[in-house]
């Protein structure tokens, strides 16, 4: 993951030029829940997992596409009873500012059963 990581800097700076590694790369906005995923991880953000039967069984970030093209939503996920909703809008911060000093665009938002979201885009 790490190594990916490092790869994704080094393409940022050869194809981004002076912007350097402060402007999503094309093939990462082609690819990106990938994209976002892989920011979050090697930041140390830890993801959210399932079991075989397909319950949650650890409390941390997914990245699904979001309601539009071109976007995806971060979301904080963890097992019933965990206390994801209550870690949530702190846990969604710091995914922010992760994002953000890469160059994407993050909004938190509240959706359904006042539960909160990141929308993440690249910028325009």
């Amino acid at each position: 993951m790490r190594t990916a990581y490092e790869g994704l800097l080094q393409i940022r700076r050869l194809v981004n030029g002076p912007a350097g590694a402060a402007v999503p790369a094309p093939w990462e906005v082609r690819q990106l829940p990938r994209a976002v995923a892989l920011a979050l991880e090697a930041a140390g953000i830890t993801p959210s997992a399932l079991d075989a039967e397909g319950r949650r069984t650890r409390t941390g970030y997914r990245v699904a596409p979001g309601a539009e093209p071109g976007r995806v939503e971060v979301t904080w996920l963890g097992p019933p009873g965990g206390g994801a909703a209550g870690e949530e809008q702190e846990r969604l911060t710091a995914c922010a500012d992760v994002l953000e000093r890469l160059g994407w665009v993050c909004l938190l938002y509240r959706g359904a059963r006042r539960r909160r979201f990141l929308e993440v885009e690249p910028p325009r």
